[in-house]
């Protein structure tokens, strides 16, 4: 039975302690938290944010960060919609190219770091900046409303009583991420090159070349979120994924990864997913104001980074 146990990742279980304490805390706080119809709505309502964060945990472990997500996200939820209503596109076609428009997105970003040697930071800030303009550009700041009912149903629809297509295909990426990066040797060098991108390239690892991959890999996350949230909103729109980037970043911290790299698990993002959905969720749920919900998750950031810092200060003594 030992051998059978399942191992929780390096740096998830305080985050999984933190995650049950909020539980029990809303728990007694609201009447309506603790049931089985809110945790699918948890559930629903994490899956964008999820999907965005499992191509963040990548660039994470790598040493990188990611600070184009949210308006890859808006581009390529007004490029499905422009290419379905404008363009006359089936959604068979719009939707294999939003994502490409994703993936090409990340790719330009990657390029940008491994070829032109600019740092993450400035890279991904210039693609942000870039990709917002694009999504507002492609129908001029107006939104998109009106799928058919079958795509809107993939958010809306829960099969066995609980799932949704958008909730699975989200559980399908943890679940692909995670036997990725725990039995590859692709995901052990991807830690290698957080460690030391030096050493692990006189290891033998192509580091620029898997560099580019895993910014396009996060850029064609980003698209998926991007189908997945306009299937839930029955619409596309240019100024959707706002902060989300800042979000996906904050559910990989929390989960336990190091912004210095090297370190990260899918298992850890997922908890710090659930707990900034849980936070979010418990707090509408009393009736506290949006505005003081910014302040409170910011402060769980600021609490989840100072851990890690205090944490390799420890590991290096």
């Amino acid at each position: 039975m030992a051998r059978l146990a399942l191992r929780l990742p390096r740096n998830v279980g305080g985050p999984l302690i933190g995650l049950a304490l909020l539980i029990a805390v809303f728990s007694f706080a609201s009447e309506y938290f603790f049931s089985l119809r809110n945790a699918l709505n948890i559930l629903d309502q994490v899956t964008v944010l999820g999907i965005l964060a499992i191509g963040m945990t990548l660039v994470i472990v790598i040493g990188g960060i990611d600070l184009s997500v949210g308006s890859v996200l808006a581009f390529a939820m007004m490029l499905l919609g422009w290419l379905y209503q404008d363009m006359g596109w089936s959604l068979g076609l719009a939707i294999p190219a939003a994502i490409l428009g994703g993936l090409v997105c990340g790719l330009v970003s990657g390029l940008l770091i491994a070829k032109a040697r600019l740092p993450a930071f400035i890279a991904t800030l210039t693609m942000m900046s870039v990709a917002r303009g694009l999504a507002n550009i492609l129908t001029d700041g107006r939104q998109i409303v009106g799928f058919p009912d079958w795509f809107t149903n993939l958010a809306t629809v829960r099969h066995f009583g609980f799932l949704s297509v958008t909730v699975g295909l989200f559980l399908l990426m943890l679940l692909v991420a995670w036997v990725f990066l725990r039995f590859r040797a692709g995901g052990r060098n991807l830690y290698a090159m957080g460690g030391s991108a030096e050493v692990a390239r006189l290891s033998g690892i192509k580091v620029r070349t898997l560099t580019i991959w895993i910014y396009a890999l996060s850029g064609a996350l980003a698209g998926l979120a991007a189908v997945a949230m306009a299937a839930r909103l029955d619409s596309s729109q240019p100024s959707a994924g706002l902060s989300m980037e800042l979000d996906a970043i904050a559910a990989v911290v929390i989960g336990g990864a190091s912004l210095s790299g090297g370190v990260g698990s899918v298992g850890g993002t997922l908890v710090g997913v659930l707990i900034i959905g849980v936070l979010r969720n418990g707090l509408n749920l009393l009736g506290v104001s949006p505005f003081v919900q910014q302040v409170i998750i910011g402060i769980v950031i600021a609490l989840a980074v100072t851990l890690d810092t205090l944490r390799r200060r420890n590991g290096q003594r």
